[in-house]
C-alpha cells in the first residue's frame, strides 16, 4: 500500500526517571533527509536517531524534535552531609560548655552557617543510557504514529490515482476503437483527391492499395496502445505493493506520457486529439499526486 511523504508523529516515553517527548514532521523530498534537535543529554546520539528514522522512512524530509524532562531535575541538587552535622553540633556544645553558656539555647541558625554541611547529589552513571532509553522508546513510537498518518495520506494518494488511470483506460479504449474506423475514410479522400487530380482518367486501383498499405503503417498505433495498457495495468499493481513505489510510478508515468504523445502524433485525427488532450490531462495530475508518494 503506498504511503504519501507528509506526516505528524506524536510519542512520549519513560525510562529511568527520564520523560521524553518526540515530535516527527514529514515533508516531500526526492530522498530521505533527516534533521534533529535533541537535548544535550543525548546530543551524541544523533547518528542513532537518524538510523531509526531512516530504517522506518524511504523518502521525506524527516524533521526531528526531541524534549527531555528528569524526575531529579526538580529535586534537591545537594544534600546533607550527616557525618559533618554532627561534628559542628558536638563543636557548638563544646563551646557552650567552654564559655559558661550552657542556658543559651541552640539554634539551627548556629548550624546552617557552616556551608560544607551540604554536599553535591551525587549524578547517577547510569544517567545517560536511561535518557538514550526514553528518547529511543520515544522516537520509535513517534515513527509509528508517523508511518500511519502517511498510509493514511496514500489510501486518499491511491484512491485520486486510480480513477486517473481508469479515465485513461477509458480514453484508450476510444482510441483503439477510433483507428480502425479512418483506414475506409483515408481510402475514400485518397481515392476522390486521385480521381479530382486525373480528371476521368480511371485510378489505379494496386497503386491505390500500396498508397493505403503504407498510410496504414504510419497511422498504426497498435503496438503503443498495447504498450500503454501494460503501463497502465503495472501502475495498478504498483500501488498495492508494499514497499515504496514512488520512483516506480514516476518512470511508469513517464512511460505512459511517451506512449500517449506518440499516439496523437501517429493518429492525425482530430477525434483521437482530443481524446489524447484529455490523456495528457489526466498524466499531469498523475506527476502531481506522484510527487507526494513515498
Amino acid at each position: 500500500m503506498i504511503a504519501s511523504m507528509t506526516g505528524f508523529g506524536r510519542a512520549q516515553a519513560e525510562a529511568g526517571g527520564f520523560v521524553a517527548t518526540v515530535e516527527l514532521r514529514s515533508v516531500n523530498s526526492r530522498f530521505c533527509e533527516v534533521s534533529t534537535r535533541l537535548p544535550r543529554e543525548v546530543a551524541e546520539r544523533d547518528t542513532e536517531v537518524q538510523r531509526l528514522v531512516k530504517d522506518a522512512v524511504s523518502r521525506g524530509r524527516v524533521s526531528v524534535s526531541v524534549q527531555l524532562d528528569s524526575a531529579s531535575r526538580s529535586e534537591r541538587s545537594v544534600t546533607v552531609d550527616p557525618d559533618a552535622v554532627r561534628t559542628y553540633r558536638r563543636a557548638l556544645d563544646e563551646i557552650r560548655e567552654a564559655a559558661g553558656l550552657e542556658d543559651v539555647p541552640f539554634e539551627l541558625d548556629h548550624l546552617l552557617r557552616f556551608p560544607d554541611l551540604f554536599v553535591p547529589r551525587p549524578e547517577d552513571p547510569d544517567a545517560g543510557e536511561h535518557a538514550w532509553a526514553a528518547v529511543r522508546r520515544a522516537v520509535q513510537a513517534g515513527l509509528e504514529a508517523l508511518s500511519a498518518m502517511r498510509r493514511q495520506e496514500g489510501l486518499a494518494l491511491r484512491t485520486e490515482l486510480l480513477g486517473r488511470i481508469d479515465r485513461i483506460e477509458a480514453s484508450l479504449a476510444v482510441v483503439e476503437a477510433r483507428v480502425p474506423l479512418r483506414l475506409p475514410e483515408i481510402r475514400d479522400r485518397l481515392r476522390q483527391r486521385l480521381e479530382d487530380l486525373l480528371q476521368d482518367a480511371r485510378v489505379n486501383p494496386e497503386r491505390l492499395e500500396q498508397e493505403m498499405a503504407y498510410i496504414a503503417d504510419r497511422i498504426d498505433v497498435t503496438e503503443e496502445c498495447v504498450r500503454l495498457r501494460s503501463h497502465l495495468d503495472l501502475f495498478r499493481q504498483a500501488l498495492d505493493t508494499p514497499e515504496a513505489v514512488g520512483r516506480k510510478l514516476n518512470f511508469l508515468s513517464q512511460e505512459m506520457n511517451r506512449e500517449v504523445n506518440t499516439i496523437g502524433s501517429k493518429a492525425n485525427d482530430a477525434e483521437v486529439a482530443h481524446v489524447v488532450i484529455a490523456m495528457k490531462e489526466d498524466l499531469e495530475k498523475i506527476k502531481e499526486q506522484i510527487e507526494n508518494v513515498e
